[in-house]
């Protein structure tokens, strides 16, 4: 059964807020939203296996203050991180590991988890992109696959398991009943720009009843397919795999900033028409092609991988910021922000 906003606010009511905690599984950005954390003075809890917590033992300013050390990672302990006055930061991993079982948790989460739903879902997701007026690419019926396309498994994995298919033969032989969007491929620059929306000040980029912060921008480096030149110079067949390996920093042309940020400031508009809002950190996977145009392929609605690129902030951030500023940081900062002026609910649920 999914967890109420309004049971949500009814457990944050009960927080001893001076002992507020931050808490994320170790995983995906954690050492950053650890890291930014210390730096707000604000106590962190890692949900973490046995092997796994020497990884985070051996970077102790990205090592959260306290343990709690599971068998399996899918099993999010809501109800003790509750006990320990706990705002749950959603990631990549959370988002996987969790699943169905994410609208349930009763432990509050930073962000509005009704987002998170709308990023797993491919179809509410295109009608969020396309509501906001971004470009994407066609979804194409299997049966009608006439071009280069690229089938996507649903969920935050990362890449893994996408596959370039030219025909439906080639479809139905690697995905026939499989639950898979395929879409056009689209040939251009990969630009994943990393938003911040907070609804708690109207000073800077306006976006509905607060701001906008571009953080950063990157790049990713997908396995095979990103040598794949090499390959074929080298004179040998494979299989183009899409799995993220790692993120590299990109600065676009000056020029593009107007359209990224008209991008992101849509979709922060369209999310509160569509579901109550998207504060937090959010990121847009985007291709811009020839034309300068971008198209829109995916939306994260939490923090991204490639924001591990500036634990110190980026050449965005340092516009912003007289300190440098990473996302996690800035999502710590929020938190003390919204504590403050007693408006936990309105980055809350």
């Amino acid at each position: 059964m999914n967890i109420t906003r309004e049971k949500i606010h009814e457990i944050l009511k009960g927080y001893d807020k001076k002992k507020l905690k931050i808490a994320t599984i170790c995983s995906h950005t954690a050492l950053q939203i650890f890291h930014g954390a210390r730096q707000e003075g604000i106590k962190t809890i890692g949900i973490t296996t046995e092997g796994r917590k020497k990884v985070y033992e051996a970077f102790p300013l990205g090592c959260p203050d306290e343990f709690i050390v599971v068998d399996d990672l899918r099993s999010i302990p809501d109800r003790e991180l509750s006990d320990e006055n706990a705002i749950l930061v959603p990631h990549g991993s959370v988002v996987e590991y969790s699943g169905s079982k994410l609208s349930s948790l009763r432990v509050p989460m930073l962000g509005n988890r009704e987002s998170l739903a709308w990023e797993k879902d491919r179809e509410k997701m295109f009608k969020w992109m396309t509501s906001a007026g971004l470009q994407v690419p066609a979804t194409i019926d299997p049966d009608k696959i006439d071009r280069p396309c690229v089938v996507k498994l649903p969920g935050a994995k990362g890449g893994r398991g996408y596959r370039v298919v030219s025909t439906p033969e080639e479809f139905y032989e690697q995905f026939e009943g499989m639950n898979v969007t395929v879409q056009e491929y689209l040939i251009g620059v990969r630009v994943y720009p990393h938003y911040f929306y907070s609804p708690l000040s109207k000073e800077g980029y306006r976006a509905a009843e607060g701001k906008l912060e571009l953080m950063g921008i990157d790049r990713r480096f997908e396995s095979n397919i990103d040598e794949a030149y090499r390959t074929d110079h080298a004179g040998l067949s494979f299989s183009p795999s899409f799995t993220v390996v790692g993120n590299e920093l990109l600065v676009v042309r000056e020029s593009l900033l107007e359209d990224i940020m008209l991008m992101g400031k849509s979709m922060v508009e369209t999310a509160d028409s569509l579901f109550g809002g998207i504060p937090g950190p959010f990121c847009l996977e985007t291709v811009c092609d020839e034309n300068l145009q971008f198209f829109a392929f995916e939306v994260s609605a939490r923090i991204v991988a490639g924001t591990n690129i500036y634990p110190l902030g980026s050449p965005y951030t340092a516009y912003l910021y007289e300190e440098p500023m990473s996302m996690g940081r800035r999502i710590a900062r929020e938190i003390k922000l919204a504590l403050r002026a007693n408006k936990l609910q309105k980055i809350i649920f």
